[in-house]
């Protein structure tokens, strides 16, 4: 047996409320679950964005309804979604049009173009076709 797909993704953030506003407005994906100070879920496609205050998810919460292990990171993660080779320069216009700087923009040597570019929390993000990793 071996896992067929990921399911959920985390990223810890330092302020819920901008990473809501950048994840739900200029990234455009749906919320599907928000606890105040400490997480907001979202839906991407057939998987679920996680963004976790991580001071908040390091500490046990004293009456949890589910038995979810203590976890977190610090510094900044790493996240890709999938773009398609005509949605790259509509994601680029959109990011810039929202004052959000690309930090790089090339064709891998293997073939597949990819964008880079930080959430608020300074997590780096990248639009990639998905011949990056030879998927189609």
């Amino acid at each position: 047996m071996k896992p067929q797909s990921v399911l959920e993704s985390a990223l810890y953030v330092d302020d819920l409320d901008k990473a809501e506003a950048f994840y739900g407005g200029m990234l455009g994906l749906d919320c599907v679950g928000k606890v105040e100070g400490r997480h907001v879920f979202f839906r991407c496609g057939s998987a679920i964005v996680l963004l976790f205050n991580a001071a908040a998810t390091s500490v046990a919460l004293p009456n949890a309804r589910l038995p979810v292990p203590v976890h977190g990171a610090s510094g900044q993660g790493h996240l890709c979604f999938r773009a398609t080779s005509d949605e790259m320069d509509q994601w680029i216009e959109r990011l810039k049009s929202g004052g959000i700087a690309i930090e790089a923009d090339f064709i891998w040597p293997g073939g597949g173009r990819s964008i880079y570019f930080r959430d608020p929390s300074g997590n780096s993000l990248e639009f990639g076709e998905p011949r990056i990793w030879g998927l189609t």
